[in-house]
């Protein structure tokens, strides 16, 4: 029995280290969603094709032996090349955010491939920024840049140039009575947002061990799930306690689906159930009033 009870903790603290690891990580995907999302109101799904660059060309460097810290800036800065080129074709094209997201999003997949060379890469006895030997290494990195970051946006809304972007997203028209340019302010916010899905991507890659051309399928969706499951949970009455949430939301995002998978449900029923997630999130207001009739 004692045997068992041990059997039982150990599993127990290896699904909560799994769960942490991958929600800080995913968080990083989903703060991205949110500065997209909320701050600029802008529905982008440029970020199903930024994660995989992220993580494409941190794969394609870290095997040509450049270190690892290098590969991880570079998958972020090409995220921000994502963002930015869906940022100019809305507002220098002027075509719709939602077209534009997945006109990127689709030249992405060919660029992907371009930058990898093939459908995926190994990162397999390749050294990487993720310290996989370590127990706690990896989460603890992980919780690090997620925390790093969630401060660094709390501190740059609070800016002159952060609390114009945060009224791009609220009134774009008074915005523009201020003499501050709505499209620069949103092309800012698309190139930080893609950016952080980048190095989620890049995070992603090294800590699974592989870059694919058909991992960020989905991305948007995850990260949405995350910031409504935090708001809901955990409230967004502040800019802090907004990113708290979805910091946090992605962690509980990352414990029902790590449930899921240990229930009846198969990997491939993830999909439906982030989506039936996301949309019992965002029927939730109204369900209540339903019921309240």
């Amino acid at each position: 029995m004692d045997l068992l009870t041990n059997i039982n903790w150990n599993m127990l603290l290896t699904i909560t280290i799994d769960v942490l690891e991958n929600g800080f990580a995913w968080a990083l995907v989903a703060l991205g969603v949110y500065l997209s999302f909320r701050i600029i109101n802008v529905p982008d799904l440029t970020v199903d094709g930024t994660l995989t660059l992220g993580a494409a060309a941190t794969a394609r460097l870290l095997v040509g032996g450049v270190s690892p810290l290098l590969a991880t800036l570079a998958g972020t800065a090409a995220g921000m090349l994502g963002g930015l080129m869906t940022g100019l074709l809305h507002t220098r094209l002027k075509i719709q955010p939602l077209l534009a997201g997945i006109l990127t999003m689709t030249f992405l997949y060919s660029v992907n491939l371009r930058v990898m060379g093939r459908a995926n890469i190994a990162l397999i006895n390749v050294d990487t920024i993720v310290p996989n030997g370590s127990k706690y290494g990896t989460l603890l990195l992980f919780a690090a840049v997620a925390i790093f970051l969630k401060v660094l946006i709390d501190l740059f809304l609070k800016t002159d140039l952060g609390l114009a972007l945060r009224a791009t997203g609220n009134n774009e028209q008074m915005v523009r009575t201020f003499g501050v340019s709505s499209d620069s302010m949103k092309v800012l916010g698309l190139v930080l947002s893609n950016g952080m899905v980048g190095l989620g991507g890049s995070m992603l890659a090294q800590y699974s061990g592989f870059a694919d051309a058909q991992m960020g399928i989905g991305t948007v969706v995850i990260g949405l799930a995350s910031v409504i499951l935090g708001e809901i949970v955990f409230g967004s009455r502040s800019v802090f306690r907004a990113t708290l949430a979805v910091v946090l939301g992605s962690i509980l995002y990352r414990a029902i689906y790590a449930m899921a998978l240990r229930s009846w449900l198969n990997a491939s029923d993830m999909k439906m159930v982030t989506a039936i997630l996301v949309i019992l999130a965002l029927s939730t207001t109204r369900i209540k009033n339903l019921v309240r009739a």
